[in-house]
This record gives C-alpha cells, sequence and structure tokens, in this order.
C-alpha cells in the first residue's frame, strides 16, 4: 500500500471527531486514568516543534491505557491571560480576547493535525469567566482563611512589563517572559501565605510518585533549615535579631550586617554620622534585582554604620554593624552575624574592610581563606564551647541561648510568600472592593464572576497602577457590608492562578454551582500521571500543590495531593544542539514536518529521538528514518499471509515484542519501544507474516503511528476502530527462545553455527556441535583435549594433531 499520509490522516482525524473516539465517560464502573499535561498559554506564534513532544508522549500512554480496558480522561485547555497576549494586544490596538480566540483556534487546529487524542467536549480556558469565576472563589476563601493578605513590600518590578514579579519569575536577574531588567520597588501588593503549608509541602512529597530531581528541586526550592534565632542588643538599645543554622559559631562573629531596606537604619538616622552615604548606598541597592544583589561572586560593597554598633551575646564584644545589598529584607530578619572565618563571602567582605577574623572550628588556614569545610571538627576559640565536636557544640549553645534569654530554637524556610497582584488588565479581577470603614471586603459570591470592564487602553500607567486604575465607572462601587461609597482593587492575578487548579475543572468542566461536584472528585482524583516540564518544577507545580492542600483543608477536595505520579521531559534542541530561539535562526514549525512526512511521522521521530528525560537534538536526516519505516510496514501490508495465530518462527519474538512495548511505554522508554518494533518487522521480513502477526504490530504502534494504523487496520477487513482494540498480551514462557544459537569453535576459530534447544545439557550441546558437518571435518584426525562450553554463546574444541 501506498503512504498517503495527506489523505489518511484527516481522513481518521475526521472520524475520531465524528465518533467522540477520546471522550471520557462521566459515569463509568471501569477502572479510571486521568492523564495530564501542562495545559499551554496559546502564544501567537503557535506550536513549536518541542510542544508535541510531551503531548505525543502523554497520548501514547493515554492510548494504551484506553485499549487496555480503562476509562481515560486525556484533557486540553488554554492558559490563556497573561503578559504576551496583552503586550501584542497594545501594539496592535485589538482587544487581548480577541487576540486570544485567533491564537487557540491556531493551537486546536494544529494539535488536531498531530492526531492528538484529547477529549476535546472537557475544553477549558482560564479566561473564560464561567471558569474564572471559581478562581475567584479559591481567591475568597483564602482570604477568608487569612492566607490571602496585603502589604507593602519590596517587589521585583520589571522595567518593560511594568508589572511586579514574583521571586520565581525573575530569572539571572532578569523577566522570566520579556528578557528585560528587574528592579526593586516599594509596593503595596496581595500576597498568599504559602509559607504556611511550606513543611507539608515538603512532607507529602512522600506520598507521590515523583522523580526524584522532581523532589529535590521543590525540597530546595522551599529550604527548610533548622538553627536558631540569636538577640544582637545594640549601643542604642534595639535588639536586631539574625538566624543561623550555625550558632555553634558564635564566638566567630566580628561584625553584623543589614539590609539597606531594615527600618532601623532611618530610627537611628540621627544617630548615625554617615547617615547620606548609607542612604545613597540604599539607593543604589534599589535599582538592583534580589539575583544581582545575592551573586556571590560579585563584587562585594557595603557602608559601616558610624555611630551605632551591636554587642556580641557570647562574649559581650562590641562589633560594627555594616549595610550591605546582599542581606535582603525580605529574607530572614533582615539582618545576619557574620563569620568570616569560615563564610567565604563574609572572609570576602572582612578582607575588603580590615575586619578580625577568628577561626571557631579547627582545620583550616584563615589567613588564606575561610575555612568551610566545618559541619565536623572541634571547636576552638569559643569559651565554654571550646573542645567540644560541633555537633555537641550545636547542642550546648542552643541551650544555653534559651536558658540565657538571648536566643531560641528555630525552623526557617527560604521559601517567600507568594506575590499574587499584577497591574496588567489580561488577568482574573481581585474580588475584593476597599471601605474606609469596613476594609478590604469580599465581593459577594452570588455576584462572581467580577468580570473585566471593557476599556480602550490596556498599557499600565506610568506610576505602575494598573489600567483598570483609569476605569472610575467600574472602581466605584458600594461596600457590601455596610453600604457606603467602597472602590475595587484595580490590580489582577497573575497567571498562575487559573493554572492552579485547572486539573478539577477538567473533570466537571460544565457545572454553574460549584468548581467541580463530589462525585467527579471521588472517580477522577488524584490525577493518575502528570508530565510537565521541569522549569514548572518551583514555579507551577509549587503552586497547585499549594492551592490543592487548601482545598483539601476547608473540605473540597478528599486528598491533599492533586497528582499520584510526576514525569517529565527534556527539551529538543537545534541541530547545533543549542536550544532553539528565533535569533539562532534554528526554530522549527511542527507544520512544515506534517506537511513533508505526516503527523504519524513527527511523533514516530519525538519519541524515537532519544531518552524521553533528557534533551536532544533534531536531525532533518534521522527523521527520514522514521519516515521508511512506516513506508515499510505499508508496503508490507501487501503481502500478508494468512493465519490467525502466530506462526512457529514468529511466535517468541512476538511475545518478546508485545512485552518490551507494553513495559517501555509505562517506564517512558519509548525509544527503545519503537526499536523493538523495528527489530521485528525485519524478522517479518525473514521468516514472513501473517494475519496475527501483522494485526498485533498494527496494535502496538497504534499509539505511535495512529493514521496509518487504523488505515491498516482498515484494510485488513475490520471496520472498528483501532484506537479501541485491546491491547496485545504476552504469554511470560513464550518470551523464551525454545532453540538458541551458539557459535563452534576449533582452537578458538570459528567454524561454525549450530541450533540447540535453551535448555540443553552441555553433553546434548557438544553431540550437536560436533555433528555439524563443518565442525566434524575440523575434528577429523585431531585428538580433543578439552571442550569449552559457555552456555548461550560457545563451544570452543581444544585440539591436537593425532
Amino acid at each position: 500500500m501506498f503512504y498517503d499520509f495527506k489523505n489518511i490522516e484527516k481522513k481518521w482525524q475526521k472520524r475520531w471527531q465524528d465518533e467522540k473516539a477520546f471522550c471520557a465517560e462521566q459515569k463509568s464502573d471501569k477502572e479510571k486514568f486521568f492523564a495530564l499535561i501542562e495545559f499551554p498559554y496559546p502564544s501567537g506564534a503557535g506550536l513549536h516543534i518541542g510542544h508535541p513532544r510531551p503531548y505525543t508522549a502523554l497520548d501514547i500512554v493515554s492510548r494504551k491505557k484506553r485499549m487496555e480496558g480503562k476509562n481515560v480522561l486525556f484533557p486540553i485547555g488554554w492558559d490563556a491571560f497573561g503578559l504576551p497576549t496583552e503586550n501584542y494586544a497594545i501594539k496592535n490596538h485589538i482587544h487581548p480576547r480577541q487576540v486570544t480566540e485567533n491564537n487557540v483556534a491556531r493551537f486546536k487546529e494544529q494539535l488536531q493535525s498531530i492526531g492528538l487524542g484529547f477529549d476535546w467536549d472537557r475544553e477549558i480556558n482560564t479566561t473564560d469567566p464561567n471558569y474564572y469565576k471559581w478562581t475567584q472563589w479559591i481567591f475568597l476563601k483564602m482570604f477568608e482563611k487569612g492566607l490571602a493578605y496585603k502589604t507593602t513590600m519590596p517587589v521585583n518590578w520589571c522595567t518593560s512589563c511594568k508589572c511586579v514579579l514574583a521571586n520565581e519569575e525573575v530569572v539571572n536577574g532578569v523577566c522570566e517572559r520579556c528578557g528585560s531588567e528587574v528592579v526593586r520597588r516599594e509596593k503595596s501588593q496581595w500576597m498568599l501565605k504559602i509559607t504556611a503549608y511550606a513543611q507539608r509541602l515538603i512532607d507529602d512529597l512522600d506520598t507521590v510518585d515523583f522523580l526524584p530531581r522532581v523532589k529535590t528541586q521543590q525540597i530546595n526550592w522551599i529550604g527548610r533549615s533548622e538553627g536558631a534565632e540569636v538577640d544582637f542588643t545594640t549601643t542604642e538599645g534595639e535588639t536586631l535579631t539574625v538566624y543561623t543554622t550555625r550558632p555553634d559559631t558564635l564566638f566567630g562573629v566580628t561584625y553584623m550586617v543589614m539590609s539597606p531596606e531594615h527600618p532601623y537604619i532611618e530610627k537611628w538616622a540621627d544617630k548615625i554620622s554617615n547617615i547620606e552615604s548609607v542612604r545613597a548606598y540604599r539607593q543604589e541597592a534599589a535599582r538592583k534585582s534580589d539575583f544581582e544583589r545575592t551573586e556571590l561572586q560579585k563584587d562585594k560593597t557595603g557602608v559601616k554604620l558610624d555611630g551605632v554598633c551591636a554587642i556580641n551575646p557570647v562574649n559581650g564584644t562590641q562589633i560594627p554593624i555594616f549595610v550591605s545589598d546582599y542581606v535582603l529584607m525580605s529574607y530572614g530578619t533582615g539582618a545576619i552575624m557574620a563569620v568570616p572565618g569560615h563564610d567565604t563571602r563574609d572572609w570576602e567582605f572582612a578582607k575588603k574592610f580590615d575586619l578580625p577574623i577568628i577561626e571557631v572550628v579547627a582545620g583550616g588556614d584563615i589567613e588564606k581563606e575561610a575555612f568551610t569545610d566545618c559541619e565536623t571538627g572541634i571547636m576552638v576559640n569559643s569559651g565554654f564551647l571550646t573542645g567540644l565536636s560541633v555537633e555537641d557544640a550545636k547542642v550546648a549553645i542552643k541551650k544555653w541561648l534559651e536558658e540565657n534569654g538571648k536566643g531560641h530554637t528555630k525552623v526557617n524556610y527560604k521559601l517567600r510568600d507568594w506575590v499574587f497582584s499584577r497591574q496588567r488588565y489580561w488577568g482574573e479581577p481581585i474580588p475584593l472592593v476597599y471601605c474606609e470603614k469596613c476594609g478590604w471586603v469580599p465581593v459577594p459570591e452570588s455576584e462572581l464572576p467580577l468580570r473585566l470592564p471593557e476599556i480602550d487602553s490596556y498599557e499600565p500607567t506610568d506610576n505602575g497602577e494598573s489600567p483598570l486604575s483609569k476605569c472610575t465607572d467600574w472602581i466605584n462601587t458600594t461596600c457590601p457590608h455596610c453600604g457606603a461609597p467602597a472602590k475595587r482593587e484595580t490590580d489582577t492575578m497573575p497567571q498562575w492562578a487559573g493554572s492552579s487548579w485547572y486539573f478539577l475543572r477538567y473533570i466537571d468542566p460544565t457545572n454553574n454551582d460549584a468548581l467541580t461536584s463530589k462525585e467527579a472528585i471521588d472517580y477522577w482524583m488524584p490525577v493518575d500521571w502528570y508530565n510537565g516540564g521541569m522549569e514548572h518544577t518551583t514555579l507551577h507545580l509549587l503552586y497547585s500543590r499549594f492551592w490543592h492542600k487548601f482545598l483539601y483543608d476547608i473540605g473540597v477536595v478528599p486528598m491533599s495531593e492533586p497528582y499520584a505520579k510526576r514525569t517529565s521531559h527534556g527539551m529538543i534542541l537545534g541541530e547545533n544542539g543549542e536550544k532553539m530561539s528565533k535569533s539562532r535562526g534554528n526554530v522549527i514549525n511542527p507544520d512544515d514536518i506534517i506537511n513533508e512526512y505526516g503527523a504519524d511521522t513527527l511523533r514516530l521521530y519525538e519519541m524515537f529521538i532519544g531518552d524521553f528525560e533528557k534533551a536532544a537534538p533534531w536531525s532533518a536526516s534521522a527523521i527520514k528514518g522514521c519516515k521508511r519505516f512506516l513506508d515499510r510496514i505499508a508496503a508490507m501490508s501487501d503481502n500478508i499471509k494468512p493465519g490467525k495465530e502466530y506462526s512457529a518462527a514468529n511466535e517468541s519474538a512476538m511475545h518478546k515484542t508485545i512485552k518490551k512495548v507494553t513495559q517501555d511505554i509505562e517506564g517512558m522508554k519509548f525509544n527503545t519501544a519503537i526499536a523493538a518494533m523495528m527489530a521485528l518487522i525485519n524478522q517479518f521480513d525473514k521468516n514472513g507474516v501473517n494475519e496475527a502477526e501483522f494485526k498485533t504490530l498494527i496494535t502496538l504502534l497504534n499509539p505511535f503511528a495512529p493514521h496509518l494504523t487504523e488505515e491498516l487496520n482498515e484494510k485488513m477487513g475490520d471496520r472498528n476502530l483501532l484506537a479501541k482494540t485491546q491491547w496485545p498480551v504476552y504469554d511470560e514462557a513464550k518470551t523464551v527462545e525454545s532453540t538458541i544459537e551458539i557459535a563452534v569453535q576449533v582452537n578458538g576459530k570459528l567454524k561454525g553455527v549450530v541450533a540447540v534447544a535453551a535448555d540443553a545439557s552441555e553433553d546434548d550441546i557438544k553431540a550437536t556441535a560436533q555433528a555439524d558437518e563443518a565442525v566434524a571435518a575440523a575434528l577429523q584426525g585431531m585428538n580433543i583435549v578439552k571442550v569449552i562450553v559457555i552456555r548461550g554463546k560457545i563451544v570452543n574444541f581444544v585440539v591436537k594433531p593425532q
């Protein structure tokens, strides 16, 4: 058969759509399987060549599960709020809603052209008011429970997007979205108290099947540490509290450092003789992002506070206080103690400002560098701690601090509360109003969704306020509590809001009375298999686990974790091994590949390209090999022999291939599953193929190349969809070869190959080898000195002339 992929693919895509082949049953006695991808942001550029890799992988898994008789939910939707859409709307003078609709239509067309088996009846869109009604509802519940609060704080400000970014959205000092400079500003922001869930977010990782590297990234980002809070009094009477994981090194503290934004600076202004220098330094620090300020390799800068000192609580020594930008007011207490003998940054700072350096853990040469390998060792120069091991010193100093009222033990986290408001238009309105009498008041649930007003300009204001701040008719309202004049919040939610619970809407997408029904939750949740990019491990994945735990706490869901399993994929690189980008000119459009080779070839190649979890370079030549493989199978359909059972020649190979493909799909080893099927058709070329064998082959291949295999199945006379055929089952006993081939050598030189029973004895193997005509000729006139048998591999006759 000629593989006319252009006509074949359109034909089967239409039939799948007409028959709703991939729609899940809402009520079923079948075992469920809920597969989830990170739903795409529908950008104007459309799909790139990296999108099909994770989508096809979960499609393969879902198709197999469906063929195994499970009720499969493999849904799709659109994470459609966000800055790129709004920026495009501003540039082209078009409403963001229209931009979104156009982009979604384009994405949908592309996804369907790949043959992905999504349940399109459950399609969701985060910009749909019927969807974001429930995003707003969840936010209001968090507000009621004290998890949503407003505070003035230093924030990350994107100079191009003109909006606040969460810490997780600043990458290497620039905006994750646009790559522009990020600076620090003081701003009133809505926050979500994710820190209240920090320990649970760590502990519950033990209950889920996540890749080890995913768990490690989340644990490191949350950053749990155990130490002590220590109080340093100052010459002005106030106490500077610091958090340290190494209270055992207190005798080595020779100075302190405060954040330039610390409120004590202005409180002590009349006592600090160089206050103008300190203020100038603070202004300079405000122009830097957190990343720039905390870079380890940057030059050490700071200003000493002339006129105020701190007092070391363990020995009463007066020590200087500096301000330096590497100390952040948003982390810990905004002040640190410095132990230059055992910390590289402190050592470099001390050297620059000619400060004392004291060794308190023996073992290094602090004149040359800080001795940082000090997690174990013996304490020195440490008063009552001297001579103790580091481990014992930690216990002793914590006890001393508490007994003397100088401090206490503490668990700390690097995780910060989530900056939740954005000064942009295209996002979910925050459903709160401000009343001078009542403060912040929720919009009544009966008035949800609070919709975005229609406006003419989406440009953020120069003072950093949202475009909604200009909509006075929308802003001015009445207080739901007292009826007095009130004003609506003009900030909107971040893009991460709608994606923090979207999996729950898939299971009951048209419910108008709740975000989802109890019956749907009890049947479908948790998600059985979730695949996504490693870049979202500390963003979306963490946020959505937090939201789900909150919903668990208020009784909306009966489980504390939303995802039973999480896997991740590597990106597809350009042919030169670099990340694809427009600037490098190495971007590949999947439409072009589909037009030239077909969707099945694209799907097959992206699964064959290499280890699914690792990055892999694109290869224009290698994709042709996948097309040739499909062409061979199409041509093979013209030479099928009759046969309802596997032939003796192919039986073992059939069962081994079924086992291999079945297990490799579950293990996401798609490349080796494809290799096994390639090996099988090589065997068919050698032994021939009958109807039963070919039907099994195309059934195994169907999740990978669904269009061609459906066509071949129809050609064989089956009018039913192959996608709903039962998945092949292997017999373990038949995966073992009944006969094996063994090489026969005489004095180490190959003389022939013989077939023996897999369980043949050594005597039988020797006898069979000697009976071989070529071997018998080589042994003629020779004395056999020794016979070496390596089972399953070789027989070697060691001989000498008679």
